[in-house]
């Protein structure tokens, strides 16, 4: 087994605003107590649409954000400056050069919303009634390039695009950006906001997407037998990394000490074992230890029939016997898309900071067919490692190990 990388890289802010919480914190509880963030879609225009649940934001951007600044930005945008600015508060405001500080926000989508409901109103009122600020809004490196003006970042703003592995992603590279020696300070995360009726009448078409919308508390089940299909959310979470040695004694919530990314090359939707096998070794590798290190397990688990057995079988084929305790917020959250990986490896932050495994939600009879150490109930769990993965349509795979 590989040393070590000899640079560390330490979490010392977190930022979230997800259908738990409007903060990291208020997420994290939530979690920790197992509460649903699924509810019944409200909006008029999903009163005739098979899908009418979905992970919706507990605070709206407009209680946190200026009008006026709010404005100019689609709602991916708005989610991801929340979630730095908290997270840039949380880490003390590091007084780092901005010429080492950089940016990396992943999506999925970026502004969909924004172009499709700009093209309703170009059909509808004509050119003159379109947004000026239509393309800024639309473009999925938006979201990364707001943080990084609003914090004078310029050491890079990128913008992973990897489906659902996006945020995992980004967290990725803000570990080789500080390890290159490229930047001393990275907010990286991910954002997505693409409550629309087209991607849910696509999902829709695609018979992904859980059908129980006279049980949105109940939709997402994760490893359950009686899972139907994910659950659409909507949220941002943003990390900041920093370089171990750039602030002495500072405080942080764990360090990320491994990062890999695989693709399946196999199926445009469905996952591979071998590629996220691939990921999930990589990732240890480069943080240099071996299964048995890993106590905790912050599973992609999308409540798909397929998705769910692929991963179980890849956690089998990685641990065998060693079965370390399994979660998965998408149980309480639903699938946050671009911002999933983020979200998990905050959980998984907050996770060893305070020693606790947080539950799957409606975790009422265990798929057998791959054994798994799943958490029904969340609980006290002392560890000094834990793994996140990050699964994407395309075949795109990020796995990330964090320790104390």
């Amino acid at each position: 087994m590989p040393a070590p990388h000899p640079t560390a890289v330490r979490i010392t802010g977190l930022g979230a605003t997800t259908p738990l919480g409007g903060t990291s914190p208020a997420t994290w509880q939530a979690m920790r107590e197992g509460r649903n963030g699924i509810r019944a879609l409200d909006r008029p225009w999903a009163a005739d649409l098979p899908i009418r649940i979905a992970g919706q934001l507990a605070v709206e951007p407009s209680e946190v954000l200026d009008r006026i600044e709010a404005r100019r930005l689609d709602r991916a945008e708005q989610l991801a400056l929340i979630a730095a600015r908290e997270a840039w508060a949380d880490a003390g405001r590091p007084a780092v050069d901005g010429e080492r500080l950089a940016v990396v926000i992943g999506t999925g989508t970026g502004g969909a919303v924004t172009m499709l409901d700009q093209d309703d109103v170009l059909e509808r009122s004509g050119v003159r009634k379109v947004s000026p600020h239509t393309v800024p809004m639309l473009m999925a490196n938006g979201p990364a390039a707001w943080v990084s003006i609003d914090l004078g970042a310029k050491a890079g703003a990128h913008t992973p695009v990897s489906a659902c592995a996006s945020g995992a992603e980004a967290v990725a590279l803000g570990l080789d950006l500080i390890r290159l020696g490229r930047a001393d300070v990275v907010l990286a995360g991910g954002t997505e906001a693409c409550l629309h009726p087209l991607p849910l009448a696509g999902f829709a078409q695609a018979r992904v997407h859980s059908l129980r919308n006279d049980d949105p508390a109940g939709a997402s089940r994760p490893f359950d037998t009686a899972r139907d299909g994910f659950v659409i959310g909507e949220g941002a979470a943003v990390l900041v990394l920093e370089r171990a040695d750039l602030r002495p004694g500072t405080r942080s919530y764990a360090t990320l000490a491994g990062a890999a990314v695989t693709s399946d090359a196999h199926h445009i939707t469905a996952g591979h074992p071998d590629g996220q096998t691939r990921a999930v070794l990589g990732a240890l590798a480069d943080a240099g230890l071996s299964p048995t290190d890993i106590g905790l397990v912050h599973a992609h688990a999308t409540s798909t029939p397929k998705g769910d057995l692929t991963e179980a079988e890849t956690l089998t084929r990685v641990f065998g016997p060693h079965r370390p305790a399994v979660t998965a917020a998408k149980s309480m959250t639903g699938h946050l898309f671009g911002a999933a990986g983020a979200l998990a490896a905050l959980a998984a932050a907050h996770s060893l900071h305070d020693q606790y495994a947080p539950p799957i939600r409606n975790l009422t009879t265990p798929d057998p067919t791959h054994p798994l150490n799943l958490l029904p109930q969340g609980r006290p769990l002392p560890t000094t490692a834990t793994l996140v993965n990050a699964f994407g349509f395309g075949g795109h795979n990020a796995s990330l190990i964090l320790t104390t």
